[in-house]
């Protein structure tokens, strides 16, 4: 069968059938005329992509919108043709960085595309160095919507990172403390 044909039967462009030719995923020849001839009726080998959905709210009063938004992910997926092989769904503050179902899923090397609403949805901070790392692996970050202006959430994150910085300053001075302590009760002990 002629290329043009093989390319029409897979749905695919000229211009593709013909790179894959080139590349050796499709097996024929080149007629003397300059006409190129598929001799393998199978359809190319393509790499199998595992697709995970990940949904996330940043409180438990938004559980339901957790759930509509899972849902509308698992729709977007059906009409782009993806096979969903996991939903990820976690309440917590997109600021978090010890979040354990997204590490989870990131450290998974068998999911080739992680399926996002809003690049939020993800990570507040530090997104492009993840989209990076996947590139890398071969993998995909799809984020749905690329733009967001969510206020209230954005200050509830934002509250979040304050009250995260307030807990460590305040530990840090806690344990200086306490040490201090340990120290002035060996010195005590030592006197006596």
């Amino acid at each position: 069968m002629k290329l043009s044909q093989y390319a029409k039967q897979q749905g695919i462009s000229y211009r593709t059938a013909l790179r894959w030719f080139r590349d050796g995923t499709i097996q024929g020849y080149q007629a003397p005329s300059g006409t190129i001839i598929v001799t393998e009726s199978r359809e190319p080998a393509q790499a199998v992509q595992k697709v995970a959905i990940y949904a996330r709210v940043s409180s438990s009063e938004q559980r339901e919108d957790l759930e509509r938004q899972a849902e509308r992910l698992s729709q977007y997926c059906t009409v782009r043709g993806y096979h969903v092989a996991l939903v990820v769904k976690e309440v917590a503050s997109g600021v978090n960085d010890s979040r354990p179902k997204l590490l989870s899923l990131l450290k998974d090397a068998s999911i080739t595309r992680v399926v996002v609403e809003h690049r939020d949805r993800l990570t507040r901070f530090g997104f492009q160095y993840i989209d990076a790392l996947f590139s890398v692996q071969g993998r995909v970050i799809e984020v749905v919507n690329p733009a967001q202006n969510d206020t209230e959430e954005l200050l509830a994150d934002l509250t979040s990172i304050i009250y995260s910085f307030c807990a460590r300053l305040y530990g840090q001075r806690r344990a200086k403390h306490k040490t201090e302590k340990v120290v002035q009760e060996l010195q005590e002990q030592g006197d006596a």
